[in-house]
């Protein structure tokens, strides 16, 4: 587990544990970047994740972006609320471009 709830902000990229999983859900630990408020995360135990992946296809609910000198996708139709046990370790930040990018395709994802 990540040293406490203050050390986690959105934008922030980690190996979180997503295991055990069901059905078509991405398994294993993977880069996971946080995309909840900052205020939620210095107050509650969960954190909202996107996962991140190099492979796969591109999708209008999948984010182009380049993380630790790859090219991959922020995979936002993933999307899971995890307890804060399940983040591992830090792996440094998204770039804001890309988590600008994450947000405003959410806001119409979830907007009618």
């Amino acid at each position: 587990m990540v040293a406490g709830r203050a050390a986690v902000r959105r934008g922030d990229v980690f190996v979180v544990a997503l295991d055990p999983t069901i059905g078509r859900e991405i398994k294993k630990s993977r880069p996971c970047v946080v995309l909840s408020p900052d205020d939620l995360n210095r107050h509650l135990n969960t954190v909202v994740v996107a996962p991140m992946t190099t492979g796969g296809h591109p999708y209008p609910f999948r984010i182009a972006c380049r993380f630790q000198k790859r090219d991959g996708f922020v995979v936002l139709d993933q999307l899971r609320a995890v307890d804060t046990h399940r983040l591992m370790r830090k792996l440094g930040r998204l770039s804001p471009q890309a988590t600008a990018n994450s947000l405003s395709v959410l806001q119409e994802m979830f907007t009618e």
